[in-house]
């Protein structure tokens, strides 16, 4: 079930990327390495998990709360979906 919730957050997120909000190149990028970075981590949900990507995405979330406050709060919900599978 938590794996389900954090694939739907990626979703979400996808989707707020595709509606071009005022993010730099650089911004978008280190979104896209979190992205992919989740995405192992849930295909890997059973396997030894890594804290470090939880970390990171609480970076963004920091990053990002100031002037994208909806892609914070996407970020947000992907931490604590990251939570729920223990990560």
């Amino acid at each position: 079930m938590p794996a389900q919730e954090l694939q739907k957050q990626l979703e979400t997120l996808r989707e707020q990327l595709e509606q071009n909000p005022p993010l730099s190149e650089a911004e978008r990028e280190d979104l896209r390495v979190l992205m992919a970075q989740i995405e192992s981590e849930i295909q890997l949900e059973n396997a030894t998990q890594d804290a470090s990507i939880a970390d990171g995405v609480n970076l963004a979330v920091e990053r990002f709360e100031v002037e994208h406050p909806a892609i914070a709060g996407t970020l947000r919900n992907i931490v604590n979906a990251l939570g729920s599978m223990g990560i």
